[in-house]
């Protein structure tokens, strides 16, 4: 017992020996300067405990086995993959999963020159409708449209099947009386006299800007491209003014908030009222032919002229025909979605190609962009938005209001302030279909190729991003229209899209193909 009695004494004394030196080692190693030794001192009181030392060392052990099971892992799995032939891992086959899944409900067209390409994406039908017509009955001239429907597929397709129809014939019989042609046999003129127009012509001593103010169409000079420049700047800038003065003037207070509402209230009934007992006797008495007659009195039908009209000196003015063709149709467009109770709407994107110039009309929010020579983006059209000033003012003079509902909107309905159809808003003119028109002379702008596209594209794409991205693949099958829309699929766009690239070669657009 003696014994084991002075070992443990030993043991004990030996070991607060061994601590004491190395206690004072610790304490007595002094750094070169104050700095050091300030450091050295918190270093000590905090970093040299044993339970810090120790959860260090565990972290440490943890964060490589991490990285190890990580790199092990995905080794195992890429081998894996590639005996079962899958290819891509990462983000890359995410992306492939996802333009596979937009590919299943595609369409597409291509020529030599021009290609379209559409998927209907994440939207339940598809309501877009695209029109490639090249070198119209051999006259040069080529046609090409974006519809972007909103609320079925009616508006757009009669858009495409009609509207289109209708210019095609008038540029074909214009063109043919231009060149000193007679126009093709069997061609109805379809419109009203030169002398029925002249009529209503104002006098020449008026200024220009009146008879574009009745229309409602920028023209924009050829020659001048500074002034387009001009024009679009003005019209950005009030784009930019708006976000601020809409939000102030939009909600007015006391009887005028009220009357909003009960507009809104009065429209939303007319636009979602689709199971409502009104609606549905008014379909039975469609089908039964007892229909009764409208309750309001039908507004007189916009005049078109014949083609010879609009064909002076040589010289064919696409504008004016795109123009009344596209209110003639609308006002068509009204009157039979009123019969059928169709609230059907449509955006119109349609550019003419003729020699050295380019027409763009546009009605709504799908877009036109082009690629000068030098890569830069030059916009061809300007999207129809309620919160821009020139609309806002449009609407409030007509009775109406714009509402923010996620985005800006007609009556707190419609995202867009002019379309075709749409024909609750139209009985008080808040949303109207006259196009604005912007002409551009090619051997000015030396384009390589034009983008035409609907919001779809333009939700993932800023104009910029669109042009660079095309002129990077425009030796694909399809000038980059494919690859465009399906990446605007994976950055997210929820809506239909339609792309369509037109290739210039030196100014010119070469024609591949003749429509009859």
């Amino acid at each position: 017992m003696e014994d084991e009695l002075e070992d443990k004494i030993l043991y004990q004394t030996l070991s607060k020996s061994h601590m004491k030196l190395l206690s004072k080692f610790a304490v007595g190693v002094t750094p070169f300067n104050s700095s050091l030794s300030y450091a050295w001192k918190v270093m000590r009181v905090y970093l040299l405990k044993p339970e810090v030392l120790i959860a260090g060392l565990l972290i440490c052990l943890f964060v490589l086995y991490l990285q190890a099971a990580e790199v092990w892992s995905r080794g195992f799995i890429g081998r894996i993959s590639s005996s079962l032939g899958l290819g891509g891992k990462g983000r890359s086959g995410k992306l492939a999963l996802l333009a596979s899944a937009a590919e299943k409900h595609s369409w597409d067209e291509r020529t030599s020159g021009s290609a379209v390409y559409a998927v209907q994406g994440r939207r339940a039908k598809m309501e877009d409708r695209f029109v490639i017509s090249e070198n119209i009955n051999n006259s040069g001239i080529s046609l090409f449209a974006i519809f972007d429907g909103h609320g079925g597929e009616y508006a757009a397709e009669y858009a495409k099947n009609v509207l289109v129809r209708n210019i095609h014939d008038k540029l074909a019989q214009s063109s043919a009386i231009a060149d000193g042609r007679s126009p093709m046999e069997g061609s109805k003129s379809g419109g009203a006299d030169c002398e029925a127009e002249s009529k209503q012509k104002k006098p020449e001593s008026e200024p220009q800007e009146e008879e574009n103010e009745r229309h409602k169409v920028n023209h924009h000079n050829a020659a001048s491209p500074s002034a387009t420049a001009s024009e679009g700047a003005q019209r950005r800038q009030s784009f930019r003014k708006s976000k601020t003065e809409d939000a102030i003037g939009v909600g007015g207070a006391g009887a005028g908030a009220n009357s909003n509402q009960q507009l809104e209230n009065d429209l939303l009934s007319k636009y979602m009222g689709n199971a409502s007992p009104a609606r549905q006797q008014l379909k039975k008495n469609l089908l039964n032919g007892t229909a009764g007659a409208a309750s309001t009195v039908p507004e007189a039908k916009p005049k078109t002229y014949e083609a010879r009209c609009y064909v002076q000196n040589g010289s064919i003015n696409f504008g004016k025909i795109i123009t009344d063709e596209v209110l003639a149709a609308d006002h068509d467009l009204v009157e039979a979605a009123r019969k059928l109770a169709d609230f059907a709407g449509t955006t119109a994107l349609i550019a003419v190609i003729h020699r050295s110039k380019l027409i763009v009309a546009n009605v709504g929010d799908s877009r036109g962009v082009m690629c000068d020579h030098k890569g830069n983006a030059i916009p061809l059209s300007f999207d129809h938005k309620p919160q821009q000033v020139r609309e806002q003012k449009r609407i409030a003079d007509a009775g109406g209001f714009i509402a923010f509902k996620g985005v800006w909107r007609v009556a707190g309905i419609l995202a867009t302030s002019r379309a075709l159809g749409d024909y609750p808003l139209k009985e008080k003119k808040l949303v109207i279909a006259d196009p604005d028109v912007l002409s551009f002379d090619l051997v000015d702008h030396r384009p390589q190729f034009l983008i035409l596209a609907s919001d779809g594209l333009w939700d993932t794409f800023t104009n910029e991003e669109a042009v660079a991205f095309v002129r990077e693949r425009l030796d694909e099958p399809h000038f980059g229209a494919k690859s465009i829309a399906l990446q605007s699929y994976n950055r997210g766009s929820v809506d239909n899209i339609t792309v369509l690239v037109i290739v210039l070669k030196n100014g010119r657009y070469e024609v591949g193909s003749s429509s009859d």
